[in-house]
Formats: C-alpha cells, sequence, structure tokens
C-alpha cells in the first residue's frame, strides 16, 4: 500500500464565511480522533459510508460550530496524510465555501475543539499554526474569488 496508508476517508470542509472573514477552529489535543492536534482548521470531517456530502457538511457544521450553513461552490481539493491512533490515515477532502446567517459570536463548539476566530481571508495564507493543507487551500479560496 503507498506510504504505508491504512485508512482512506472522503471528507467535506467548509469555507464559512461572514462579513468577509472566514471561520477557523482550534482542534483540542484530546480529541482522540483528531488529525490536527492544537492547529487552526474549517470546520467539517470525514463522510460517513452511504452518507451524501452535502448532509455531511450540514452535520459537520453543525456538530463542531452550532451554525446552520448554506454550502455554496466548492473551490479546492486536497490531502493530508495525518498518524491517528497509530494508524497512518489519508484524508482526502473537498473545500465549500459556505454562508450563515447566524451571527459571528454565537458559535457552541463542540468538545473536539478549543477555541474559534474569524479570519480574513489573506490573513490565512501565512496564519501559522494550521492545519496541513490549510493555508494553500486559502490561497486557492482567494484565487477563485479574483477569477469571478
Amino acid at each position: 500500500m503507498p506510504d504505508s496508508v491504512q485508512k482512506i476517508f472522503p471528507a467535506v470542509k467548509a469555507f464559512v464565511v461572514k462579513d468577509g472573514k472566514v471561520l477557523l477552529l482550534k482542534e483540542s489535543v484530546n480529541y482522540a480522533d483528531g488529525a490536527n492536534d492544537g492547529k487552526w482548521d474549517v470546520p467539517g470531517g470525514r463522510i460517513d459510508i452511504g452518507e451524501r456530502w452535502d448532509t455531511a457538511l450540514l452535520r459537520e457544521v453543525k456538530e463542531e460550530t452550532g451554525l446552520e450553513v448554506v454550502p455554496g461552490n466548492a473551490f479546492a481539493m486536497n490531502e493530508w496524510r495525518p498518524v491517528v491512533r497509530g494508524e497512518q490515515w489519508q484524508v482526502v477532502a473537498t473545500f465549500i465555501e459556505c454562508t450563515t446567517s447566524g451571527a459571528a459570536d454565537s458559535i457552541i463548539l463542540s468538545q473536539d475543539h478549543v477555541e474559534y476566530k474569524w479570519f480574513n481571508p489573506e490573513e490565512i495564507v501565512t496564519l501559522e499554526g494550521t492545519a496541513s493543507a490549510i493555508q494553500e487551500v486559502a490561497q486557492q479560496y482567494l484565487d477563485s474569488k479574483k477569477a469571478q
């Protein structure tokens, strides 16, 4: 198996945008299935077997933030290969721009996260302490906006 990958997961990630800023969550180091311990990431996660991608996206964002979102366009795909519970995983994610009518300060974090903050997309491109691929995907998001 390439790179000793033991499990592969499809995932969806939400670039939740409100007033021009993107929501990032800091993952708890105590999250047993965490792939980004202590790092900034966007809401989202693995798609369950048989689950539609859009249902998974709405579920993950609601579980992690308490927000209800409206999915927009997919603008990037990426992957990362964390070691979780001693296993080499491969996570392949589609990143989707989402909007919310929820208040920016109405976030209810899940136990898997310890902090949230709204960032200008330009900040994320050079932000230290981000999850794998987030800086690159933030640049792809900005590029997709310029192309419109």
